[in-house]
């Protein structure tokens, strides 16, 4: 075996992970009678629908009426469509029976949404090792100089990890309600299962509160930095020097594709956010105006499934690119301090700025390892 060939080992053996657990949750989709069969679960009782002529002892009339001239199957219609009650309880919500928009809210919670996410988490991470074993690490073409240039300040530093760690915990706790129990349930059993299902869900309600903190402080620190400017329609073009080794266009801190990032996160954040509270606080707000109680919990549900898997998907790709991507990026926010000669590919003008703003000032220098 060569030494690319073992250097590359696990990523193919995460890109075949992640194709297994894409055929698997298939597999288990088309098992799962709730996630195949789009159709309603909700039937009338046996008896209550006409079944020809023939079919009983009054020659095709259904029989009994419940209530007036109703007959059991207008009965049974009324109550699909949405018939309430009087009930002596606090929850007035409790009169309506049957809510037939259930069904279409599951069936798409177990079906598109489901099936679209799986796709999307192991279709990045499909497409990101083969990126790598294409391109490799981006490496810094003139080498480490031993000089660095502090590119985030302490509290830029904390606001980053305070939400990058929340997320990254909403999203497990997150993503064991819709595939643990495809995943987990048959491993741990169902006492196992709701006990870590039951601890991750206080965990999510929770750190919540973690996750929108550090959404409001990276948004104060950074927004300045990240409306859009002249080398950005250049960076795009270029697509960043990340495809062809040596092409490394010009940005200010933050490049075009930092900056979409950044917008991603700030109204995915808020989107999550909106509809976290909503969920969290059930029934207390009156939105989207127009909708039954339990309809706006069934759109806050929704939304906050589709745009979290979306933002799950996305960070993936930040991850493997501050990490194992590209060489010296992890630096930027690990220690504040990045290499002269990284700032200089990645982020010229910003380097250039930084280097008048020291004015004398010597660079850091790293000791040789």
């Amino acid at each position: 075996m060569t030494a690319i060939s073992r250097s590359k080992k696990w990523v193919v053996q995460l890109a075949v992970l992640a194709l297994i657990a894409l055929g698997t949750t298939f597999a288990l989709e088309i098992a799962d009678p709730q996630t195949a069969d789009a159709q309603s679960s909700v039937r009338p009782p046996a008896g209550a629908v006409n079944q020809g002529a023939d079919s009983g002892p009054q020659g095709g009339e259904v029989p009994g009426a419940s209530s007036g001239n109703l007959s059991d199957s207008e009965m049974w219609r009324a109550v699909r469509k949405g018939i309430r009650g009087t009930v002596s309880i606090p929850d007035k919500n409790a009169g309506l029976m049957v809510q037939s928009e259930g069904d279409a809210w599951r069936a798409t919670k177990n079906g598109p949404i489901a099936t679209w996410g799986v796709l999307g988490l192991a279709g990045m991470v499909v497409l990101l090792a083969i990126f790598y074993l294409i391109r490799g690490k981006i490496r810094v073409d003139h080498g480490m100089s031993g000089r660095t240039i502090t590119r985030f300040a302490d509290m830029e530093r904390m606001g980053h990890w305070l939400l990058a760690v929340s997320f990254i915990i909403l999203a497990i706790t997150g993503l064991n309600i819709t595939y643990g129990k495809y995943f987990l349930l048959p491993l741990l059993g169902k006492s196992g299962f709701a006990t870590i299902a039951a601890g991750g869900k206080w965990l999510h309600n929770y750190v919540a509160f973690a996750f929108m903190a550090g959404l409001v402080m990276i948004l104060v620190m950074w927004i300045k930095e990240n409306f859009p400017n002249k080398y950005d329609l250049e960076w795009l073009a270029k697509g960043g020097g990340m495809f062809v080794k040596g092409v490394h266009p010009p940005s200010k801190k933050f490049n075009a594709g930092q900056k979409i990032l950044f917008w991603l996160v700030i109204w995915g954040g808020l989107g999550l956010s909106l509809t976290g509270i909503a969920l969290l606080f059930p029934f207390q707000f009156d939105f989207p105006a127009g909708m039954e109680p339990i309809q706006q919990m069934q759109f806050a549900t929704t939304w906050h499934a589709i745009i979290s898997l979306v933002m799950v998907v996305v960070v993936i790709a930040h991850i493997y690119i501050g990490t194992v991507g590209m060489e010296g990026a992890y630096d930027a926010m690990g220690t504040g301090e990045v290499d002269e000669n990284w700032a200089k590919e990645h982020h010229s003008v910003w380097a250039k700025e930084a280097s008048k703003s020291r004015g004398g000032r010597k660079s850091k220098a790293v000791p040789a390892e």
